[in-house]
């Protein structure tokens, strides 16, 4: 913070400052917080207005250099180093700073690497300055923890040992000390999930937590910019230029502009392979990001190339209706109008996945798969969902798929794993009712067992349509099923002469999937690659169904009970809710269907 920012609290920084930085400054000189938790994209490169033009510090260099630049005492400690002196750049202020110190504590090699140790110095420091009669040989002291979530990690007060509790202790006294916080002292943790530090020190009233966000247009394109200066010729900018794919190569704005999600670190490699390869295509750029985000998110996120969209569904003709509507909205740029999420449903085998992958590729934005992302280490999971979190928030537009959503998302109220389950419920669940998302993150969550699912995922303003997915419930789409299972699969499927019983009329979509490979895989073993109408009937007549009839009876109800739209349902099902105590009777008889599933 430079010197007219010190003398008031009229702030008046810099136009490039990013946003997290002002927020410091601001509750820092309104005398609310001496003490700030740095979290999130805390591991990026911070773009700054240095005096040679534009330059990319990381997060403690840019602490040390700008926002605590004029400051006469700036620390930085780590596990590794201890106790440094954060001067930049600059030699002469670094030989101030020394001087003050070694005159303090003596000569450099001698500090101890203990981190108790040098959180006594400091203490010491602190007092030294405190109890100074004459302001001007008060100096101004920040200290920046790097990796903070070291230092004092998450545990319960009855378990964490007394180092650490002592520590949390002398932060929080530090925190809340009132003298402290009308000198110019400043204490800043940085981690990259708040999961990851102990929630004493996270949830006191004197500590202000910061979040770090991934970078946005503007940044990347000032970084764009200020990489390469013949970055237009490297990546091919000139129009009609071919790669040597035969694709046209990417400008450096459509570069910047589909960036979105990436830190400064990974585009940095991107441009480098741009540069190395003299420019990048479409499909080049998206299997690059693809991995760079995939690698941020520390292989927590999968991300899915639809290779369909909903032209290729059969049947649920209102519910693909919906979607179709909905992409439109949001193609047009009218994304408060779409839904914050949508909860697929529908006994096993109805294509919930792969109607959500249709979805995708019908809208044409990115897709993602939630993998699991649950550790056995304390704080770790909520770390872990963290990092996710924090960069679907600056890939939007996106839809995140989870699939077996009452599995993976947990409850509030689970037991037995340290309070873990409700942490993340919270966490996903605060997330998903971002109205500030939406449009820009779509949640879908596909699960056979909806009424499983905890009530608060499934309310409006969260996954706010539910739409059931059924078996083919006549001959005609049963017969349109397989042809589409055929060209989703590669294999010419005619059903012409070939009868279908009542056993085949209650296949699900898997089951016609199957039966479509296995005729393939008869026509492979007798050494044909063209499969024969023989081959279809042959699979037909060995195919056996699940038998699991009961347990699939139960599911489609479930998915009918969730229903938010009446003209997803057939016929028959809108008959049943529409009759008199109707959503009742099918209530209790769900009841009864799940005692007796799980008395099996």
């Amino acid at each position: 913070m430079n010197d007219s920012v010190a003398q008031s609290s009229n702030l008046d920084l810099p136009d490039w400052y990013p946003e997290w930085a002002r927020q410091i400054a601001e509750l820092y000189f309104s005398g609310s917080s001496c003490f700030f938790i740095l979290h999130g994209n805390v591991n990026d490169l911070v773009p700054c207005e240095g005096k040679n033009g534009p330059e990319f510090l990381s997060l403690t260099s840019f602490l040390g250099e700008y926002l605590f630049g004029r400051w006469e005492i700036v620390l930085q400690h780590n596990l590794s180093k201890g106790l440094q002196a954060l001067a930049g750049q600059d030699p002469e202020r670094h030989q101030e700073m020394m001087r003050e110190l070694t005159g303090m504590f003596g000569q450099f090699s001698n500090w101890s690497r203990k981190p108790d140790d040098i959180l006594l110095t400091l203490d010491q420091m602190i007092e030294r300055y405190l109890i100074e009669s004459d302001p001007a040989k008060r100096k101004r002291l920040a200290v920046v923890f790097d990796y903070g979530q070291y230092l004092v990690p998450p545990g319960d007060p009855m378990q964490i040992s007394g180092t650490i509790a002592a520590r949390v202790v002398r932060f929080l006294d530090w925190a809340r000390n009132p003298y402290i916080r009308r000198v110019n002292m400043a204490f800043c943790l940085v981690c990259e999930s708040l999961s990851e530090v102990n929630d004493r020190l996270v949830q006191s009233p004197y500590v202000a937590t910061i979040e770090v966000p991934m970078p946005n247009t503007a940044a990347r394109q000032r970084f764009v910019d200020a990489k390469s200066a013949s970055l237009e010729d490297s990546i091919g900018a000139a129009s009609g230029r071919e790669a040597a794919t035969g694709e046209e190569k990417l400008t450096s704005r459509q570069l910047v502009s589909n960036s979105n999600g990436l830190s400064l670190l990974s585009l940095e490699q991107l441009l480098a392979q741009a540069a190395r390869s003299k420019g990048v295509s479409s499909k080049q750029f998206r299997t690059l990001k693809k991995t760079a985000i995939e690698r941020q998110c520390g292989g927590f996120l999968e991300f899915v190339e639809p290779k369909h969209t909903l032209d290729l569904v059969v049947g649920h003709e209102a519910g693909c209706r919906r979607l179709r509507q909905d992409a439109q909205l949001i193609n047009q740029g009218n994304a408060d109008a779409a839904p914050m999420g949508y909860l697929i449903c529908g006994p096993v085998g109805t294509g919930k996945t792969f109607l959500a992958e249709c979805y995708a590729g019908s809208i044409g934005i990115p897709c993602v798969k939630l993998k699991n992302f649950r550790s056995k280490y304390v704080g770790e999971s909520e770390g872990n969902l963290q990092r996710v979190l924090t960069v679907l928030r600056s890939l939007g537009p996106v839809i995140v798929i989870i699939d077996e959503a009452d599995a993976a998302l947990g409850d509030r109220n689970q037991n037995g794993d340290s309070g873990t389950g409700g942490r993340i419920f919270s966490m996903i669940a605060q997330q998903m009712g971002d109205t500030r998302y939406r449009g820009r993150i779509m949640w879908m969550l596909l699960t056979c067992r909806p009424d499983l699912l905890p009530i608060d995922l499934k309310r409006q303003g969260r996954a706010e349509v539910h739409i059931p997915l059924f078996y083919p419930d006549n001959e005609a789409e049963i017969r349109e099923m397989f042809k589409v299972m055929g060209r989703k699969n590669g294999v010419s499927v005619d059903l012409e002469g070939i009868t279908l019983d009542e056993r085949h009329k209650e296949l699900s979509g898997a089951d016609i999937e199957s039966v479509v490979l296995t005729s393939r895989r008869i026509a492979l073993v007798d050494g044909r690659t063209t499969v024969t109408k023989d081959d279809i009937e042959k699979s037909l007549g060995e195919f056996i169904p699940s038998a699991q009839g009961l347990e699939k009876d139960m599911q489609e109800l479930a998915a009918v009970l969730e229903c938010t739209q009446m003209d997803f349902l057939n016929d028959e099902w809108r008959e049943a809710l529409n009759a008199k105590g109707g959503r009742a009777q099918l209530q209790q008889q769900l009841t009864r269907m799940r005692n007796l599933v799980e008395e099996l």
